[in-house]
C-alpha cells in the first residue's frame, strides 16, 4: 500500500523572501550553468529551508519550466540551441520523467536523500576530472 503524500507546508511555515531567495540563485545557476536549476532549488527548499525531500523535489520540478524557457529562449536568440536535439531529448525526458516521479514518490524519503546527494557526488566528481 502507498503512503499518502506528505502535506503542503501552510503558508506560515516558510519565508516568502527565502523562496524568494532560493528562486533567484536557482534562475542565476539554470542561466548561468544550463542546468535546469532544480539542484539548487532541491538544495535549497530541503537543506536550507528544512522541507521534506519529496516535496522540496516536487515543488523544484513544478518550478524549473519557466525558467529554463526564460534561458533556452536567451540561448536561441544568440543561436546555441539545437532545436532538433532539443526535441528529442524533450521526448525521451516526458518518458523518464513520468516514471522517475512515479519510483520517487514510493521511495522512502532517507533513500532519495541519499540517492540526490549520491548523484551529486558523482556528477561534481566527474566534472572535475580532466
Amino acid at each position: 500500500m502507498a503512503e499518502a503524500a506528505p502535506e503542503v507546508p501552510s503558508q506560515g511555515t516558510y519565508s516568502k523572501p527565502a523562496l524568494m531567495a532560493v528562486g533567484a540563485a536557482t534562475g542565476l545557476v539554470s542561466g548561468l550553468l544550463g542546468i535546469g536549476g532544480g539542484t539548487v532549488a532541491v538544495f535549497g527548499l530541503v537543506v536550507l529551508m528544512h522541507w521534506a525531500q519529496h516535496q522540496g523535489h516536487a515543488t523544484a520540478l513544478a518550478a524549473i519550466p519557466p525558467l529554463a524557457a526564460v534561458g533556452a529562449i536567451v540561448f536561441a536568440a544568440n543561436g546555441h540551441v539545437d532545436l532538433q536535439a532539443g526535441l528529442l531529448l524533450i521526448a525521451g525526458g516526458f518518458l523518464g520523467a513520468g516514471l522517475g516521479a512515479r519510483i520517487m514518490a514510493r521511495m522512502p524519503e532517507r533513500l532519495l536523500r541519499r540517492s540526490f546527494g549520491i548523484l551529486m557526488l558523482a556528477v561534481g566528481i566527474r566534472l572535475l576530472l580532466p
